[in-house]
Order: C-alpha cells, then sequence, then structure tokens
C-alpha cells in the first residue's frame, strides 16, 4: 500500500489510485492538479519516507541564444551534471550538458522537420539556491556555454532530424533525440523517438553501437518497419512518442529506458485514443558485459495519470505523458510526467498536470521475454491492462502547479496571460545532484529544465533564418519561449550518486 504522509490539495481532482488493489487503473485528475501546502511534503514509498522541501532556485536560458555550431541552441529535451561542488559560501558550481531534440519542427516559418545535425550541448554554471520567503527574480542558476559535439555515425557522417521518410534523409540515420544517460568511461547513451531504439556513443559523439526496440515496441507495418514520425504504425510505439528517458542506476549495471506512452496495441483506437494510452513500459538493460545489450532483463508496466484536458471537471480525455526517467537505485525511479499546457503550447486551458513520481517496480510483474514483449500480443488491449499484470507502484513526489512556490520566483500560472515568465509547455528534463551539506546528508536538488522547441523570432538552423517567435490571439508577436530551469531540494534516505560525479 502506498502511504501519502502529506497529500497536496487536488483542487476538485478524482484521485483514483491509493492502494495496490486499486492500481489496475490509472489515476484520473478531471481538473486542476493544483499544491497549497506550504512547507515540506513527505511521502512514503517502500517504507521510505522521501520530503519535497519545495522550489529553491531556477534559471532562464534566451531562446535566441546561437550555440557552438552558429545555430539556435534548442534545449533540454535531457540533461546531466558533472564537476558537480559546493564552493566555500555554500554556492554551487558544476558543469552541464544538455540534449536538444531534432530541431525546429513545423514552427513558425518552417515547414515539416528541418535538417537539424544532432548534437550535445555544454555548458559551466552556478547555483545560489533562494531559501527566504521574499520574492526573487528566476537568476539563481546562471549559465555560461562553453560548447559541445555533433553525434556521427560509424562513417563519420552527422545525424539528421529530418523525418526518416523524407527523400533528404536517405543515406544518414535520422535521430529524434529525446534521453541522455552518461556512462562512466564518458560516453553516453541517446534515445530516440522514430525508431524507439537506444544508441551508444564514445566520449566524442561517435556511434558505437544500438540498442534495438524489442518486437512489441518497433513500429512496423504489414510486417515492415515504419520509421516515420508524421503517422502511427499498426503496431509499435506510437508516432512521436518513442524512447522518452533513459538512465544508468547509481551503481552502473543497469540502463533504464522508458516509453513516452503506451503503444498502439496497448491503446484503443478513435476518439478514446488520447486517454487510452496510459499503459508505458519501462525496460531495464543489464550493461555490464555488452553496453548494447540484445534484450532487456526486466520489463514492467507503469500506468501513467490520466486528466481531462480543459480540466472542466468531464471525463478524461488525455494522457499525462512522461518526459523523462531518473534512477535512483535497480528499482526506484522518478519518472515526469505533464500535459501540454503552457507557453508555447498555443492554447490557453490551464494547466492540470505536471508532476514528478516516484515509482517502484518492487512486487511488479516482469513481462520480460514473454508474449507481451516477443510479439505484439497486447498487454492493455483498448488500453485496459490484462489481469494479472501488476504495474509498478508510485505516487507524487513533486506538483509543479504550486502557485505559492512559483510565484515567489515571479513565475506566471495563468496560460490565458501568457508572458516570458509563463510556466513553458514542456518540461522535458531531469539531473539529480547531492546538496553535499553536511548537516543534512541525505539533501539533494533536483534540476527541472524545459524543452522551447526553438521557439524564438531570431533562429536560425544551417545558415537558414526562421522566425518561431509566439503569436498572441491576434497575430502579434508575444515574444519568444526561453529555456527554463527549476529546482527543488528534495531528502533522499538511500540514494547516492554514481562513483566520480
Amino acid at each position: 500500500m502506498i502511504r501519502l504522509a502529506r497529500l497536496p490539495l487536488l483542487a476538485a481532482a478524482s484521485l483514483l489510485v491509493l492502494t495496490s488493489a486499486a492500481m489496475a487503473q490509472p489515476t484520473a485528475y478531471t481538473r486542476p492538479n493544483v499544491a497549497t501546502a506550504e512547507g515540506a511534503v513527505t511521502i512514503e514509498l517502500g517504507g521510505v519516507k522521501r520530503i519535497n522541501q519545495g522550489l529553491v532556485g531556477a534559471g532562464r536560458l534566451s531562446a535566441a541564444l546561437r550555440d557552438f555550431n552558429g545555430d539556435t541552441l534548442g534545449s533540454f529535451s535531457a540533461m546531466a551534471i558533472s564537476d558537480w561542488r559546493r564552493l566555500a559560501d555554500g554556492t554551487y558550481a558544476g558543469s552541464l550538458t544538455t540534449l536538444p531534440d531534432r530541431g525546429p519542427n513545423g514552427v513558425g516559418t518552417i515547414v515539416g522537420t528541418s535538417d537539424y545535425a544532432n548534437r550535445l550541448h555544454r555548458f559551466s554554471f552556478t547555483f545560489a539556491p533562494h531559501v527566504g520567503s521574499e520574492t526573487v527574480a528566476p537568476e539563481q542558476v546562471k549559465l555560461t556555454p562553453t560548447g559541445g559535439l555533433l553525434l556521427k555515425d560509424a562513417k563519420g557522417q552527422t545525424f539528421t532530424g529530418l523525418d526518416p521518410s523524407e527523400p533528404a534523409a536517405a543515406g544518414r540515420i535520422s535521430l529524434d533525440s529525446e534521453g541522455l544517460a552518461m556512462a562512466a568511461d564518458g560516453g553516453f547513451y541517446v534515445s530516440d523517438e522514430y525508431a524507439a531504439a537506444i544508441y551508444r556513443f564514445d566520449k566524442a559523439g561517435a556511434l558505437q553501437g544500438m540498442i534495438a526496440p524489442v518486437a512489441a515496441v518497433a513500429p512496423m507495418n504489414g510486417g515492415s518497419p515504419m520509421l516515420t514520425g508524421a503517422k502511427a504504425p499498426e503496431t509499435g510505439r506510437r508516432n512521436n512518442q518513442g524512447i522518452e528517458g533513459v538512465s544508468i542506476t547509481p551503481n552502473g549495471k543497469h540502463l533504464a529506458a522508458l516509453l513516452q506512452s503506451a503503444t498502439v496495441q496497448d491503446s484503443a483506437s478513435g476518439k478514446d485514443a488520447d486517454q487510452s494510452r496510459a499503459n508505458t513500459r519501462l525496460f531495464l538493460y543489464d550493461i555490464r558485459k555488452s553496453a548494447t545489450p540484445a534484450a532487456p532483463v526486466a520489463e514492467y508496466v507503469l500506468q501513467l495519470p490520466v486528466f481531462r484536458n480543459k480540466g472542466d471537471g468531464a471525463a478524461p480525455d488525455k494522457t499525462a505523458a512522461q518526459s523523462e526517467i531518473l534512477a535512483l537505485s535497480d528499482h526506484q525511479f522518478l519518472v515526469l510526467a505533464r500535459d501540454g499546457n503552457g507557453r508555447g503550447g498555443g492554447a490557453t486551458r490551464p494547466a492540470v498536470y505536471r508532476s514528478v513520481l516516484l515509482i517502484d517496480t518492487a512486487g511488479a510483474t516482469n513481462i520480460a521475454g514473454t508474449a507481451y514483449e516477443t510479439s505484439t500480443k497486447p498487454v492493455a488491449p483498448n488500453g485496459v491492462l490484462e489481469a494479472g499484470i501488476v504495474p509498478v507502484k508510485q505516487v507524487e513526489l513533486i506538483n509543479l502547479i504550486h502557485p505559492a512556490q512559483m510565484a515567489r520566483f515571479g513565475f506566471n500560472l495563468d496560460n490565458a496571460a501568457t508572458n516570458a515568465f509563463t510556466l513553458p509547455e514542456k518540461f522535458e528534463a531531469l539531473a539529480l545532484v547531492p546538496a553535499l551539506d553536511p548537516k543534512a546528508p541525505n539533501d539533494a536538488f533536483l534540476f527541472i529544465g524545459s524543452d522551447n522547441d526553438f521557439q524564438t523570432a531570431d533562429g536560425v538552423v544551417g545558415g537558414i533564418a526562421f522566425d518561431a517567435g509566439i503569436k498572441a490571439a491576434d497575430g502579434s508577436p508575444a515574444g519568444d519561449n526561453d529555456n527554463l530551469i527549476l529546482v527543488y531540494r528534495l531528502t533522499l534516505p538511500g540514494w547516492s550518486p554514481p562513483a566520480g560525479k
């Protein structure tokens, strides 16, 4: 049983999951999931209490900033922190590596996908936590670009963000890069939405190998691969819903990979499709003997929350697709799940659900090696989980829809009156570092980054200028969608960072 020591107020939300007996159905939120609890919030899962001490800082990165390659710097689909240290004055410094996705995609003057060379960005940064109650500007995180690298295949060619169906992509690997996991040797993994594959690179960004998707997830039509993101396949990952997040466990033994939402065969069709794709899949790969193993050693079902997009109390019509996973151990993980309502989304609907979940695979059914994985046999026909399949346990650790905390840093939660301080549509990146506080040895900082989809009026990719600035209802310019980083202080007994991090 999951016990919530303190449950933030769910403003008339319909909370369906509290006990293991009810875990066969996803949690449903019909109205905005708004947190009002002041002070620290304690939750319990797996017999261990964790504490969310709240928002303690933020930072911004201009959407118009150019990167080391002369292109618009779009980030953060994923990120990782290294060289982390506490300074004598109690502030912090470190290095940040970030992953943008496939480049400008159907925004502003860009039609379709762009021929964007996939890459990593690097920054040095400082962090000065804000612990007072007074309102301050969101300037606690200060980033300085220091370069980056382009991802290249075995032939030395750059990857491309172009959709695989586009003729210009011929002969190159199309990559919609979404997840990033840094390995101990300096290399890294990048997950893909197109093929639902995971690529392994060395520290210079050269391709070393690939983890192919299992049969249940591989996008297929009529027995042939269908890698395009423009149309849904008959079976496998939904279009633009591939492997969204990857993370290496702190002991270095396993790579976790999480599908953004349920496969096509695990969803209903037609008007019920969006709210029936809650039963997504979590994979664990043993990477001790091979960096690119042929099959996972474990696979579990994670039931994502569902919600009413308008937040008006009617029946749920959307799934809070996950955007990132971060491993705390071999069986516990943080998962970022959210709606699509916010600055850059083009709608005035209120934010209904955007949270960081703590999940635990202990006691969940391992379907690795079964027909649910090795074939397209659905684990959730029409979106309903098969009887006898026990999903992972979960509890909300952080609720980003917290008006008081956001106001303390000057942020605006009113999507109907969007401005430069309105929370963005897409939070997609997580990074966790220890607080290095001898008085609180179990404390850590969780960095949460947004992906701005290259939304700037002063954009350029490959020497081609584009205007993807936000427009008001009357079509007038309404500014850019800057990247944002939020920082929360957590107490996480039992967690320790990977060696050398």
